[in-house]
């Protein structure tokens, strides 16, 4: 056995006494491989340098035999080799492949993927398209779930005192007087526990199962997901599952755009966006071209991160860089793309969902640990009394035993017992029996029935029955019921859990003109209502009564393109979208125009529906459709509007894409009009919009902020708008910095973000939007009584940090009253700590003023003064630094103190991560509750996981231990 170094990364190879390692370059660029050796015990370094240059292979040869028994070249035929060139294998630069593979068992540090070549990825472990998430199979049901309930002392003992009372003349009762008991409360627990498992093992058929059409030598044959092999090329079609992690070759949409739904991933149901390598476009549906497809792809390992991949393909003598944009994960669907071929990469167990996937653990109350200690005490107490009837027998017998041969001789039942001795360790074992009453096994035949009786109550229980999904409340576990009154924290997703991820557009503010409250009557009873309430009645309530005002929608039937779900009562802003007054007109023309949505006609001929990265933008730009600014087409390199009153469209030329992150809070476009005026139109928070204004709207910008504050208020989300009009001089001069910047190797990132703020500058202000989430039934009232009862709820979800913090304040898990709401979003190790720190520092302080003036204080109102409330918010990048072992404890320490944490932008494996460090350091009862695949990990960590039957799929349902239908019956009882 060697250790090795390829590539700078350490690997194992295990070789006979007599080897041959062939080693290739696939480079001829640089034809000399420099070498190096040691063997096992690091005693020996040698080093050397094999000359590929006249051929791309040489062999090496290991021969116990020779001198020092290690590697050495092969010398050509025609050459003598008088001393063996010893050398260690270290591969630099330039990465060779190792043949035969049979002598090299790796641990995986890169990924290396031939396309159509089953004999060449063979050679590479490579886990096959089998996922099973049951937790048992046939064989290991009975001693592994045996195993789990033996964990409990009390089965143990009473396990151990059956086979006591079978040996003969021991036991005064008889063995089927213990046996049957515990057999009963074994096959209770038994029974239970495999009919969930075997609800698992139909759940991995079904999905191992699905058909799929794999590309060979005779073209596309159907076959299953299990067949699946990394290196085969799949079809898929429209609205199909994606079996496994593979790089995107070609589509039926133009430039082979493929568009994904993402839900089961990171619970976002908006699509995504792929897109493939340029060259292999053109392979497009071509069977033929696409079973001659040799790329070759070099990558990361399988990892769990979900939003990056690093990898190359070669083909064709050429080096493409392969991104996460490029990539199909498994568990994503495919929409509003008819067909799509990819590549193979990850499958099974490697993928990116599976690695997710927290493994399935035994759960235990902490009932069931304080029965355990009860028990162990009695044992002990039983113990002593056995060990002094122990010595009062040996004392007895030694005195009176042979007074007492005549009524019990010493030989009973073939058990020869004729020294004190012998009788007092007998004595031991009956004692045992005799006294194993002290143990109660009914008290655990009791426990196991009651919670029985709880679970068939929840599942009975029509208070938690959904009906408009046909959900009830299922207890999928008995053992757990007596932990859900004990619990300190509860981890929740967002999407599909608190909220319906449901957006409307509900008011607006252009030029500082205030749009969507109804008017007041003359007597000036009126209340001012919000559109947010007027869109949301129910599709037969035409009318809305406004303090003795009836109040009907306006009527929107000159436009073709509105949605007929769509209710608007304020006539001004649709008086003045149809006469194209000029700033509702840029402002609705932006919104039509600034975004990533994509517009898709289905099949049935039905209406233009957008499918967009978040569903904010689906609400803007569907407002601005029933507005009659008709977001119509687009291409990578166009955008097409249609004006519905005059029904004309108006092509622009789409120049830029300046994308949203978390730090810049804002997107651009730059386009450029029929009439070559060439526009930056940007959208974002209002923070980083107002500081990049010019000083002519400084006055816009005064009355904006209050139209602002009052959505804030009323709970709404905002955005403001704001353009500038770009010379062809000023563009070209940034087009070449840009251009500079996105093909830089070096802090790319950094260089396009100078870039962006660059030309961000001198904005002219248009307005703000005000969106409606619409959250799920109940949920503030929710977490208003569960925060009364002092459990502390930590939100995990994967959206973007403004719309979690929004989210946090439509669900009143943040509030107004709270002294400060900490971001914590560093990039560095460094910087992250020292967030943390100085937030726990100001927590600090306050309370310390707090407690300083008295405690529970009274105002000059007479009300008591509360103690002061922090919440805090962070970043998945951060989170990650936060996680890691130094810092975890600062983290959890500084949480500890807030009302709320949310995390955002965290993936599965950073949920599960969460839990874990809170059930590990905190003495608390924690509980996870989430609808999608993406929370599983979480859900199978906390003490108590809960899945929600939502839109998301039943992964959550099945790895959970209770399920309903809506996350307010969270606080039931």
């Amino acid at each position: 056995r060697t250790n090795t170094n390829i590539a700078g990364r350490k690997n194992k190879i295990w070789a006979s006494p007599v080897s041959v390692l062939s080693v290739s370059m696939e480079s001829e660029e640089e034809p000399n491989c420099d070498l190096e050796m040691s063997d096992l015990s690091g005693l020996k370094v040698l080093k050397g340098e094999v000359d590929l240059s006249n051929n791309s292979t040489q062999d090496l040869m290991h021969d116990e035999d020779t001198p020092d028994g290690g590697w050495f070249s092969k010398p050509p035929k025609d050459e003598d080799a008088t001393e063996p060139d010893w050398t260690q294998l270290t591969w630099r630069d330039k990465l060779p492949r190792i043949l035969p593979f049979s002598l090299l068992i790796p641990e995986e540090e890169r990924r290396r993927v031939q396309a159509n070549n089953g004999e060449y990825n063979k050679r590479y472990p490579y886990s096959g398209n089998v996922v099973i998430t049951s937790k048992y199979n046939p064989l290991t049901f009975l001693p592994r779930n045996l195993f789990e309930q033996f964990l409990r002392v009390a089965n143990l003992y009473f396990l151990v005192l059956t086979v006591i009372q079978l040996i003969p003349g021991v036991s005064s009762v008889p063995f089927y007087s213990t046996l049957v008991p515990l057999v009963i409360v074994l096959s209770i627990t038994a029974v239970k526990d495999a009919y969930d498992d075997i609800k698992r093992h139909f759940s991995d058929f079904r999905i191992n199962n699905r058909f799929i059409e794999i590309l060979t030598d005779n073209g596309l044959i159907e076959s299953k997901w299990k067949h699946i092999k990394v290196g085969n090329i799949l079809r898929l079609e429209r609205n199909d599952f994606i079996p496994s992690d593979m790089l995107l070759l070609s589509s039926s949409e133009p430039h082979s755009l493929c568009y994904i739904e993402t839900a089961e991933l990171d619970g976002e149901t908006n699509l995504k966006v792929r897109q493939p390598v340029t060259e292999t476009h053109e392979l497009q549906d071509n069977e033929t071209l696409l079973s001659k497809f040799d790329g070759y792809v070099e990558c990361e390992p399988p990892n769990n991160r979900l939003h990056k991949f690093v990898g190359t393909m070669t083909w064709k003598k050429n080096t493409y860089s392969l991104d996460n944009d490029k990539i199909l994960l498994r568990g994503c669907r495919m929409r509003n793309t008819d067909w799509a071929y990819g590549l193979v990469i990850y499958a099974g167990h490697d993928t990116k969902l599976v690695q997710n996937s927290g493994k399935t653990v035994f759960k235990r109350t902490h009932i069931d640990e304080l029965m355990n200690r009860l028990v162990i005490f009695i044992l002990g107490f039983l113990a002593t009394l056995i060990f002094l009837c122990f010595i009062g027998s040996l004392v007895f017998e030694a005195v009176y035993g042979d007074d007492f041969q005549v009524y019990i001789p010493y030989a009973t039942e073939g058990i020869v017992a004729d020294t004190p001795v012998k009788i007092a360790f007998l004595q031991i074992l009956s004692n045992l029996i005799v006294l194993n009453t002290f143990v109660p096994i009914s008290l655990y035949v009791s426990v196991e029935v009651i919670r029985l009786g709880q679970s068939l109550f929840i599942n009975w229980d029509v208070k938690m029955y959904y009906a408009p999904n046909d959900v009830p409340a299922v207890a999928r576990t008995t053992t757990l019921n007596e932990e859900l009154g004990q619990i300190e924290y509860i981890f929740s997703d967002k999407t599909g859990t608190l909220t319906q991820n449901i957006m409307k557009f509900s008011k607006c503010s252009i030029n500082g003109v205030k749009y969507g409250d109804l008017p007041e009557d003359e007597n000036d009873k009126g209340k001012e209502v919000g559109l947010s309430q007027s869109v949301n009645q129910d599709d037969d309530d035409v009318e809305q009564k406004n303090e003795g005002v009836m109040l009907e929608p306006v009527d929107l039937k000159w436009n073709s393109y509105a949605e007929p779900d769509f209710r608007y009562y304020d006539e001004t802003l649709v008086k003045n979208c149809r006469d194209e007054e000029k700033d509702c007109y840029e402002f609705f023309r932006l919104i039509a125009l600034c975004h990533t949505v994509i517009p898709s006609f289905p099949e049935d001929g039905g209406p233009l529906e957008y499918n967009a990265q978040s569903p904010d933008e689906a609400a803007l730009v569907s407002a601005a459709r029933n507005f009659g600014y008709v977001f119509l087409d687009r291409t990578p390199c166009s955008i097409v509007m249609k004006m519905a009153d005059r029904n004309e469209d108006v092509e622009y030329t789409l120049l830029h894409i300046l994308d949203f992150n978390n730090v810049r809070k804002r997107m651009s476009v730059i386009v450029q009009d029929q009439n070559g005026k060439i526009l930056l139109m940007c959208k974002g928070a209002d923070s980083k919009i107002f500081e990049r204004l010019h000083p002519d709207s400084e006055s816009l910008m005064k009355v904006t902020l209050e139209h602002l504050a009052d959505y804030a208020h009323e709970g709404l989300r905002t955005l403001c708008l704001a353009q500038k009009e770009i010379s062809e001089e000023e563009y070209r001069a940034w087009e070449q910095k840009h251009h500079e910047a996105s093909t830089s190797l070096d802090d790319r990132d950094e260089k396009l973000d100078a870039v962006y703020e660059d030309i961000e500058q001198n904005l002219h202000l248009l307005g703000a939007t005000a969106i409606e989430d619409k959250l799920q039934d109940g949920v503030p009232d929710t977490i208003f009584n569960l925060a009364k009862a002092n459990i502390k709820i930590w939100v995990l979800t994967g959206d973007k940090q403004e719309t979690a913090i929004n989210i946090g304040y439509s669900c009143k898990l943040l509030t107004e009253e709270m002294k400060e709401v900490f971001i914590i979003d560093a990039d560095e190790e460094e910087g992250v700590v020292e967030q943390l720190k100085r937030a726990n520092d100001q927590v600090d302080s306050a309370m310390g003023e707090y407690n300083q003036a008295g405690g529970d204080v009274v105002d000059k109102e007479g009300k008591h003064r509360e103690p002061p409330l922090f919440a805090i918010v962070l970043n998945g990048h951060s989170l990650q630094y936060a996680l890691l072992k130094d810092n975890e404890l600062q983290l959890l320490d500084t949480a500890s103190k807030c009302k709320a944490v949310i995390c955002c932008r965290v993936t599965p494996l950073q949920k599960k991560l969460v839990v874990d460090l809170v059930k590990a350091h905190k003495k608390a009862v924690t509980l996870a509750i989430g609808d999608g695949a993406n929370d599983v990990g979480m859900i199978k960590a906390a003490h108590i996981g809960v899945g929600i039957s939502g839109q998301e799929g039943q992964q959550a349902v099945l790895a959970s231990d209770y399920s309903f239908g809506q996350f307010r019956w969270a606080s039931l009882g």
